[in-house]
């Protein structure tokens, strides 16, 4: 998974020019390895990411450094379930997860990153559903990381994201946790739409397009109640690319939220233009003729129906499909608002 810093390595450069600095991170980085250690250096390594050049390469290729943080993330497994996490654990677990962001989020370690497979050990704490803020805290973090590979748009990483399982455990934050957590969420499901594989795979069977089109609308509801702006952004992102198939947008017609067209949103979007925008591009979407069932192959399926009969019905245009699941080759929330 790794190797040895060496001089000789040109995947990595010099830290930087100060020589404190580089001397620290060092000292750091061979804390890690040692379990008395390790607490301190995380929260160090921690406070240095952002200051020190090319951070992400040199922890990568320093000796031992991602078992260190794995075996971190791999301690608090037994705490999840029953849920028994505390506070402090929650925040030395965090601090790795904050670490290995930085190598989600680097082009020079990125790849390596995904071929270690290093985003299904966080699945676990997406998978919780304790409101503690403990675990909330674990979740936000974990899905930083998985938004990190998601923001970057390349199609190794948006690939990687589709053929695991991050596609419902997104479902089941944006269905039910907090508000930060549905941002962070709502920012993967969309920019895994936007990705045309994404939205191909998505619209492949009735099932999965009901699912996320099913939480969608639910979230709409929430969002009278709970008004915000920054998770409301997100929701008609995914619903615009929806739109963009259209099986999906026929579909979508059918069960087309009243909130989105009697101004319930009209006091939220007066001040982002730009959403407002893309609602009423979205409404006038919804409003043109679409293709007759009659005339299209296979069924349109109802949105709003949840009969197992419908589970297998292609919202794929593509005439040449087989029926065959096509994957193709293919932060936090302050980071998706800026989306």
């Amino acid at each position: 998974m790794q190797s040895m810093v060496s001089g000789n390595n040109n995947n990595v450069q010099a830290v930087g020019s100060n020589p404190t600095s580089e001397i620290d991170f060092y000292q750091w980085v061979s804390n890690l390895n040692s379990v008395e250690t390790r607490e301190k250096a995380l929260l160090e390594l921690c406070r240095m990411r952002e200051s020190l050049q090319n951070f992400a390469p040199l922890l990568w290729h320093s000796y031992g450094t991602v078992t260190a943080l794995l075996q971190e993330i791999t301690a608090v497994y037994p705490y999840i379930n029953p849920p028994n996490l505390t506070a402090h654990q929650s925040n030395r677990v965090c601090n790795a997860l904050a670490l290995l962001q930085c190598l989600a989020s680097h082009p020079l370690t990125r790849s390596e990153f995904l071929k270690a497979q290093i985003p299904l050990y966080l699945y676990q704490f997406l998978n919780t559903s304790s409101q503690s803020r403990p675990f909330e805290y674990l979740r936000l973090t974990s899905l930083g990381v998985i938004g990190a590979l998601a923001k970057t748009d390349e199609p190794d990483a948006i690939s990687f994201l589709l053929n695991s399982e991050i596609i419902p455990l997104c479902l089941q934050i944006m269905e039910s946790g907090s508000e930060l957590s549905k941002t962070v969420a709502t920012f993967i499901m969309q920019k895994l739409l936007q990705d045309n594989t994404g939205l191909d795979y998505i619209c492949q069977t009735y099932d999965r397009f009901s699912h996320v089109a099913s939480i969608l609308n639910a979230m709409v509801g929430q969002l009278v109640r709970e008004r915000s702006i920054r998770l409301l952004k997100h929701v008609i992102r995914c619903y615009q690319r929806l739109a963009d198939n259209p099986r999906a947008c026929e579909a979508l017609s059918k069960c087309f939220p009243t909130a989105f067209v009697d101004g319930t949103f009209n006091d939220l979007l007066a001040e982002e233009p730009a959403t407002q925008r893309s609602l009423t591009l979205l409404i006038e979407q919804m409003n043109r003729p679409q293709m007759s069932s009659a005339n299209a192959s296979g069924v349109v399926p109802n949105a709003s129906a949840d009969s197992a009969d419908n589970a297998g019905q292609k919202l794929n245009t593509n005439p040449n499909n087989d029926g065959r699941e096509n994957m193709g080759d293919a932060n936090s929330a302050a980071a998706a608002d800026n989306q």
